[in-house]
């Protein structure tokens, strides 16, 4: 009985699927898995990308490509041809997992409305990089939340939510893969609610502190400047890893370098120095020197060269007069 009922609630739900990046695959193969009707997915135009500029397409695509599901791949959401073509499909419910802002033409499309996965847990971290700014922010907890759209970004009513706790030591990447999978939960969890018809959602709540951001990362948020507390870099250094990447000048005697920073510790060293001092130790560890004390560099990739741990990057080294500018 119970599974009849879940049956028939399924041939209810007819899905399209929008997003672009493997944060959003994890959810569509999930809904692929619990075998909701997927109608069809959009997703962005393939464009170049790489040194030799070969076209590539997103990975929703791909995934959807081996699945069978059609794909429509719009420059422009408000395009008529595009509308018509998405009207077609006969889908009363849109999910958007890491995609483009909406146009109402098409959030207030489906019956039973539009809803997105967003990676934090709003009102806080409105924006398109909840995660890194969380990390960079120092937060302990952060989460996952379902809304329904409306006209303005991260604002609609609230579905459900799932709260995560961010390690100490944790990088923005590995935060990332774990809220992906309680993300692509909380989705299934939300399509079925809808689907039964006891989907409540509620206002976002009024925040009485300031309600933090989480705007788009360029270069500006990413370049180290080292007088400042050691555990803010550190946070800054692991809330921008793997990508985009945190980054200094090395200077040496010769020449000053672009350095990516990928890991770094809270170092035991204790005594003060010029913030962007540095000292190596034993050959294996370079230390570097904050507002007030020190980090251990633990992964480092210089321009035009993969990574590499502090040992790699010491041998590698023809200079011991160093500074991080």
């Amino acid at each position: 009985m119970v599974q009849q009922q879940t049956n028939q609630m399924k041939k209810n739900i007819r899905i399209v699927f929008m997003g672009t990046p493997e944060f959003a695959v994890e959810t569509l193969q999930m809904i692929t898995a619990h075998k909701y009707d997927i109608a069809a997915v959009v997703t962005v135009p393939d464009k170049p990308a790489g040194r030799g500029l070969k076209v590539r397409e997103s990975a929703v695509k791909s995934f959807a490509v081996k699945q069978g599901i059609p794909v429509l791949q719009p420059a422009n959401l408000k395009d008529p041809e595009f509308l018509h073509q998405l009207s077609r499909f006969g889908a009363n419910l849109f999910i958007v997992v890491a995609f483009r802002k909406l146009p109402e033409e098409v959030w207030a499309m489906p019956a039973l409305g539009t809803f997105n996965l967003h990676a934090s847990l709003l009102p806080q971290y409105r924006g398109a990089a909840p995660i890194n700014h969380a990390v960079m922010n120092g937060e302990d907890i952060t989460g996952v939340t379902t809304f329904f759209l409306n006209s303005g970004i991260d604002t609609g009513k609230i579905i459900l939510n799932r709260a995560l706790p961010i390690e100490p030591d944790e990088t923005a990447g590995e935060l990332h893969d774990r809220l992906m999978k309680t993300g692509a939960e909380l989705v299934i969890e939300t399509i079925e609610s809808i689907a039964s018809g006891h989907c409540q959602p509620q206002d976002q709540p009024v925040v009485d502190s300031k309600i933090k951001s989480a705007p788009r990362l360029f270069r500006e948020h990413t370049r180290i400047t080292w007088d400042r507390p050691r555990l803010a870099v550190h946070n800054q250094i692991r809330g921008l890893s793997p990508y985009p990447g945190a980054w200094a000048i090395l200077k040496t005697e010769k020449a000053e370098n672009e350095i990516k920073i990928l890991r770094s510790s809270l170092s035991e060293k204790q005594d003060i120095a010029e913030p962007g001092h540095v000292i190596i130790s034993d050959h294996t560890k370079i230390s570097v020197a904050c507002l007030d004390g020190y980090i251990d560099l633990k992964i480092v990739q210089p321009a035009g060269k993969k990574s590499m741990n502090s040992t790699e990057f010491i041998n590698g080294l023809k200079s011991t007069e160093l500074r991080f500018l």
